[in-house]
């Protein structure tokens, strides 16, 4: 094809594109395009300024997140409202001219600009929301103009057999594509499953923390078997494979096996709860944060997370501080010397002791739980005292009240100068006869 063909192809579909841009459909759908533009301009900002939920960031009231997340959507209203006005053009023009596929661009670029406006709104992460700007917007414009058929067959066609296994482009582009937006969904719909269920304040906190559980080994369970689907593998043969694999991971991972168990007695027997203060058999103690399928979660008053296999919940003892009852009975002992008038001392701490906020006290309180001071024996250099109150919540971490106890006994001690003895010792020292020397 020489330059002269060339140039008469140019002027001859030149001259058709001209006289069909000064023709009436022309510009019948370009007036179709404009009043659908402002229509749904018009609606979108109606529903804007109009709308309760739609008008102002909602700061209190029931419902508040969906509220929210309601309001945060209003910029997905005029792309929406144009691809319905678009839609409503394109068959109006079809019906009274008898083509519409100028419209229909601009109704594909509208679908388009709706998908690009909802990855911004509803992607968060950086990488989940560079994959789909730039493999799933193209897919989109692919297939809104025809082409998408015509791309897939050449990518089935860049293929190579591995065994009976035939391994192509689409195949792998399409396992990671759905399989990345699985896994999203399925981490947001968890997140999501998670929060609603812990939110069901009749339930009580074990309860809640099965279901959070379960309905997240659940959602794991169907997108794994929906990714499966994907990557076209046979569940049947997958059956035998599993079973012959699972006698195998079953001795090489007793051990999590052991613990996934436990971590479901526990939540269905309730012996633990988010909160409660626990004290291990090797001393370590803490409260616990988490109760996950695995492991557990305390955290001590010094900063520290300790990671604690369910297994030892089952295994070993453990003691639970506040399970069942916040109210908790602590002591205090020092020495006084044997001169002192315990009638007076013991009046005298059983007010000191009640006087502090944290501690139970009152007529109202049952007496085995009001402060109490008594003799706890008699020791070489004095007499031990033995002080017992009751308090609600750890006598330690904000709740130091131990501490402010004994401050609060010294100072009144000395204050009525009672003294607290420390060892003396008589030495002698005898002579070669073995007689002391005065």
């Amino acid at each position: 094809m020489d330059i002269q063909q060339i140039e008469t192809i140019f002027f001859q579909s030149l001259s058709i594109a001209m006289d069909w841009a000064s023709s009436p459909k022309f510009y019948s759908q370009i007036g179709l395009i404009v009043l659908a533009g402002l229509l749904a301009f018009s609606i979108a900002s109606f529903l804007k300024n109009r709308s309760p939920l739609l008008r102002q960031l909602p700061a209190s009231g029931p419902l508040l997140k969906f509220r929210n997340s309601i309001y945060r959507s209003r910029d997905l209203i005029f792309p929406l409202m144009m691809i319905l006005a678009f839609s409503i053009a394109a068959d109006i023009s079809q019906l009274w001219i008898g083509q519409s596929w100028l419209i229909q661009i601009c109704l594909s670029w509208a679908v388009i600009y709706m998908l690009y406006k909802l990855i911004n709104r509803v992607v968060h992460k950086a990488l989940f929301k560079k994959l789909a700007l730039f493999i799933i917007l193209p897919i989109a414009v692919l297939h809104l103009f025809g082409w998408l058929d015509a791309v897939i067959v050449y990518l089935e066609s860049l293929s190579f057999e591995l065994g009976n296994i035939k391994i192509s482009a689409y195949g792998i582009i399409r396992v990671l594509i759905f399989g990345s937006i699985l896994f999203w969904l399925g981490r947001i719909s968890s997140n999501a499953g998670q929060q609603i269920i812990r939110s069901q304040e009749d339930l009580d906190i074990g309860t809640r923390e099965v279901f959070a559980k379960l309905f997240q080994i659940a959602l794991f369970f169907i997108v794994f078997i929906l990714l499966l689907q994907i990557m076209g593998i046979n569940l049947t043969a997958l059956a035998v494979f599993g079973g012959a694999l699972g006698v195998g991971l079953g001795f090489g991972l007793q051990s999590i096996a052991s613990n996934f168990i436990s971590g479901i007695i526990l939540l269905l027997e309730r012996s633990l709860s988010v909160g409660d203060y626990i004290e291990m058999e090797d001393g370590r103690k803490g409260i616990i944060r988490e109760l996950n399928m695995r492991s557990s979660t305390l955290e001590t008053f010094d900063g520290k997370d300790i990671m604690v296999p369910n297994e030892q919940f089952i295994t070993t003892s453990f003691t639970n501080w506040t399970h069942k009852n916040l109210k908790q009975r602590y002591s205090l002992e020092f020495q006084v010397a044997y001169k002192t008038d315990l009638h007076f001392l013991f009046d005298l701490l059983r007010q000191v002791v009640a006087s502090h906020p944290r501690v139970i006290s009152g007529d109202d309180v049952p007496i085995e739980e009001r402060p109490d001071a008594e003799i706890a024996g008699f020791g070489d250099s004095g007499v031990d005292i033995l002080i017992e109150f009751w308090m609600e919540g750890i006598d330690d971490g904000v709740n130091r009240v131990g501490a402010d106890l004994l401050l609060m006994i010294w100072d009144a001690l000395k204050q009525h100068e009672i003294e607290i003895p420390f060892p003396q010792r008589e030495v002698k020292i005898l002579n070669a006869s073995g007689e002391a020397i005065r």
